[in-house]
């Protein structure tokens, strides 16, 4: 809970910041807060499209939440905005787990 406490006091100076953001969803993902992760990712999803790894975590999490289209949309959606930034490994971690999902 510290690290989530440090957070919060640096997203009061900079409450739009992706990063920030991203890493509180991160904690509260490790306390198995899924539903304030989910806030967070999805919230991210639209300030910030283009930061990949959101769409990795939020897919999983719906995984969890046995919301498997859900899962698969984010997937691709996160292959596509991958593809275009040229972000080749973080394409191949979410084709991966759209794989393993949909096969």
């Amino acid at each position: 809970m510290e690290r989530i406490e440090q957070i919060k006091t640096f997203l009061n100076d900079t409450p739009e910041d992706t990063f920030l953001n991203y890493a509180l969803a991160i904690e509260y993902v490790a306390l198995a807060k899924d539903s304030e992760a989910r806030t967070i990712f999805e919230k991210l999803l639209l300030q910030g499209p283009d930061y990949s790894a959101t769409y990795y975590h939020l897919g999983k999490l719906y995984e969890r939440q046995e919301e498997d289209q859900l899962a698969e949309e984010t997937y691709q959606k996160g292959m596509e905005v991958t593809k275009r930034l040229g972000e080749k490994h973080a394409h191949g971690e979410l084709r991966g787990a759209y794989e393993e999902l949909t096969f």
